[in-house]
């Protein structure tokens, strides 16, 4: 029987969106803190937020290559449950804060996926994101045949998801997780209620489709 596929809803910064990602039913909910992106989120905002997030919710933030003291500063503020390192971070820096973490990996040929997330033993998990220009995956997919079929981590995919493809990519590639942000927005930074709650809905039919 297969596990449930978890679901996480990323970029999060208004509060009607985050109602709107755990009344359809999101197991997690992702804050950036990385400046350049239209979804950044300033400390006092994210922590506001943060505190709107009920019981059994994962509160995860999202750092690109910050420094060790802007880490430490966001989480003296910020209630997180789990870090997401987006950049070039390696395993030492990773598990400096005390915090359960897990890190993505641009997908492309030639990256061996396996010995990438032995590299990093003590996370949580392994986010599949496009390997595009700068850092995150800027909603394109990525060829789903790179990724090997047994990871020595849990496998959260991302890059490019959408209510439309996300389906098909839980019933090939049975990930533990899935990640969502340009997939239900309505515009940058702002999210469609419609599209989580299909987005949502995808995800259970796929998981009922496999659960055999």
């Amino acid at each position: 029987m297969k596990s449930r596929t978890r679901i996480k809803i990323c970029g999060i910064t208004r509060s009607p969106d985050l109602h709107a990602a755990v009344d359809a039913g999101a197991d997690a909910l992702g804050f950036v803190f990385y400046p350049p992106s239209p979804r950044f989120v300033a400390l006092d905002v994210a922590a506001r937020l943060c505190g709107e997030v009920p019981p059994f919710v994962s509160r995860v933030g999202l750092f690109v290559n910050a420094e060790p003291a802007v880490v430490r500063e966001t989480l003296a503020v910020v209630p997180l449950d789990l870090l997401q390192f987006h950049g070039d971070e390696d395993a030492a820096y990773c598990q400096q804060f005390g915090k359960p973490y897990i890190k993505a990996a641009r997908v492309r040929p030639g990256l061996d996926l396996v010995e990438f997330a032995r590299s990093f033993s003590s996370a949580r998990g392994l986010l599949l994101d496009a390997y595009v220009e700068g850092y995150g995956g800027a909603g394109q997919t990525f060829d789903w045949s790179l990724i090997p079929r047994r990871l020595p981590l849990p496998m959260v995919l991302s890059g490019g998801l959408t209510p439309v493809n996300v389906r098909e990519a839980v019933v090939k590639l049975r990930p533990w997780a899935v990640d969502v942000s340009s997939g239900v927005e309505a515009a940058k930074g702002v999210k469609d209620a419609e599209k989580i709650a299909a987005f949502v809905a995808a995800v259970q039919e796929a998981d009922a489709q496999t659960d055999v």
